[in-house]
């Protein structure tokens, strides 16, 4: 199977550059797999497709301000992009530009925070040790940090109010536990009022984390699909979580994972412990067509770049000539697309 396969034009203008006025009224396409059929509808109308016997699994992430701008010793201006937390003050992040970075260098990026180079990676990451006295790294960069945008949204930070925007927008209502460097896209649409209303038609609603990294949105370059690896990503899952999916499994009931981090948390779940189960792990899990999904059932995701791994994810799960037609009426019909953009609800 060719990466060149997964490809599909796209007018610049459509890339989503801010977020909706308000969450649910971003615009959702149903796409049903059974009869091939899609409807134009907004996210508040979600509450209308799912009822008592549906389970939706939500990825309760939270994005840290992992960009981080700072000066070298000889005032050479540097960017440093916090990726992965290795625990112990280490962590593994991005530098550019990398090559002006020797071990040992310091990076000041405020008064309370310096990055020390410890050790050079491939691709311009580092695996650099994080001075922030005794106080607490996530503390720090909530004050000097800035929220991670994807490389798409191609705009500079002009204000203090378009700022203040990412940093309430780029993150769900649900948000919880630090780690993540990109947000779960999907669950953006949400509102704490669409959820109530979701909870008072008897939908469960339940929680994993996953944390999402750089490694999520990048294209696959190679030509062919199976030859690319999935960066390692940490998932959490509650025991509480585990028993509301397993119970559920058993009595019949849908599981409806919002977001391909849900997808790849429950899949990956099941498949190293042939059940969902409490648990700390890693996954490295790469769903193309054709895999033969054990948990989820429905699935709500964004509109996803073009040649990336999750447009195959969502090819794996509704079909690939169905997929890449609700994709062309997308944007005949000009949907928002990537992260601030419009949705799909495919059941």
């Amino acid at each position: 199977m060719k990466t060149s396969d997964f490809d599909y034009e796209l007018p610049e203008e459509l890339i989503a550059q801010f977020p909706t006025s308000k969450r649910a009224e971003s615009k959702m396409l149903v796409l049903d797999k059974v009869s091939k059929s899609l409807e134009h509808k907004h996210f508040f109308d979600i509450v209308d497709y799912l009822g008592e016997n549906d389970i939706l699994v939500l990825n309760n992430t939270k994005v840290i301000p992992a960009r981080l701008y700072g000066e070298k010793e000889t005032g050479a201006k540097i960017e440093v992009f916090l990726l992965k937390d290795l625990k112990d003050g280490q962590w593994q992040v991005l530098i550019k530009p990398s090559k002006r970075i020797h071990t040992g260098d310091k990076i000041s990026i405020s008064e309370d925070l310096t990055i020390i180079a410890k050790q050079r990676q491939d691709e311009g990451k580092w695996i650099v040790e994080v001075d922030c006295g005794d106080k607490n790294i996530y503390e720090v960069i909530k004050t000097v940090g800035n929220i991670p945008l994807p490389p798409y949204i191609e705009r500079k930070m002009t204000s203090d109010e378009i700022k203040n925007l990412d940093y309430e927008r780029y993150q769900t209502v649900y948000a919880k536990k630090e780690g993540s460097v990109a947000a779960p896209t999907a669950g953006l649409h949400f509102t704490d009022e669409v959820l109530e209303k979701l909870r008072a038609k008897g939908v469960t609603i339940c929680y994993v984390t996953l944390n999402v990294g750089l490694g999520t949105f990048r294209p696959v370059k190679c030509d062919e699909v199976t030859e690319h690896k999935m960066d390692s990503e940490e998932f959490e899952i509650s025991a509480e979580t585990a028993k509301i999916i397993n119970d559920g499994k058993k009595a019949g009931k849908n599981i409806v994972a919002v977001g391909t981090t849900s997808v790849r948390t429950l899949e990956t779940a099941f498949k190293q412990f042939g059940k969902i189960q409490e648990c700390k792990s890693q996954s490295t899990l790469f769903i193309y067509p054709p895999y033969e999904f054990k948990v989820v059932d429905k699935l709500i995701t964004n509109f996803h770049l073009p040649k990336s791994t999750l447009i195959m994810l969502v090819s794996a799960f509704a079909g690939k000539d169905f997929v890449f037609e609700a994709y062309k009426q997308a944007v005949e019909n000009k949907y928002r697309f990537y992260s601030y953009g419009d949705c799909m609800f495919i059941h």
